[in-house]
């Protein structure tokens, strides 16, 4: 997987039910926002901001990655359902999945 050829990094603000699939946030992603899954990354973090997916199309399927911090931590998250924001490279190295920054909880 190869995340370099990204157009754009969406990060999908408030809280989605992680238990859904690839087809249920493909789903959020079309339907609720009206947008398309191509060249781009989608973020989606629930209630207890311990865990984040990932939705990236590629050329032969869409694949989702999911990450739960394993130390006390969480993601800081906007809670905004009403916009899905774009995020630049730099912004996304704060979350990146393999060097995750995490926000200590106290």
């Amino acid at each position: 997987m190869d995340i370099s050829n990204v157009d754009v990094i969406y990060i999908v603000c408030g809280r989605t039910d992680m238990r859904k699939s690839i087809d249920g946030l493909c789903a959020i992603i079309q339907d609720q926002f009206s947008m398309e899954i191509d060249n781009a990354l989608y973020l989606f973090c629930g209630r207890r901001c311990d865990r984040i997916k990932a939705i990236l199309k590629e050329p032969d399927g869409i694949v989702m990655i999911y990450k739960r911090l394993t130390a006390k931590g969480s993601y800081r998250w906007p809670r905004d359902r009403s916009e899905v924001r774009n995020l630049t490279w730099r912004e996304f190295d704060c979350i990146d999945i393999e060097r995750t920054k995490a926000i200590r909880t106290r």
